[in-house]
């Protein structure tokens, strides 16, 4: 998908689930609860949205591959080093401790309700 493809399939996806539920409101679609309204738009955003960025997609030109090297995974670039900082040993990188907070605060939120 297209960077245009995106915009504009966010944006009509958007103006049509807007446009759905103010035509509810009007009485032009008879979707019987607000809850039924919801879900109709949400569905009639995704089918515009996915529609209209195939569409776009197809008509404009996509980004040369030297612009998304080393930014999609398929289009790998060894001279890109990853993040990690040699000897960088701070806590916020480290998946077992975060894990390990993660259960102690899931954990402290829990047992007030027991």
């Amino acid at each position: 998908m297209t960077a245009w493809a995106g915009f504009w399939g966010l944006l009509s996806g958007t103006v049509c689930a807007f446009a759905s539920y103010i035509l509810y409101k009007a009485g032009v679609f008879g979707f019987g609860t607000e809850l039924n309204a919801s879900f109709w738009g949400a569905g009639i955003a995704f089918v515009v949205d996915a529609v209209v960025s195939v569409v776009v997609t197809l008509a404009t030109t996509p980004k040369p591959e030297s612009e998304l090297r080393g930014l999609v995974y398929g289009l790998s670039d060894a001279s890109v080093s990853d993040d990690a900082l040699a000897g960088d040993a701070a806590w916020y990188r480290s998946p077992v401790i975060l894990g390990a907070g993660a259960v102690v605060l899931a954990a402290a939120f829990y047992l007030p309700f027991l």
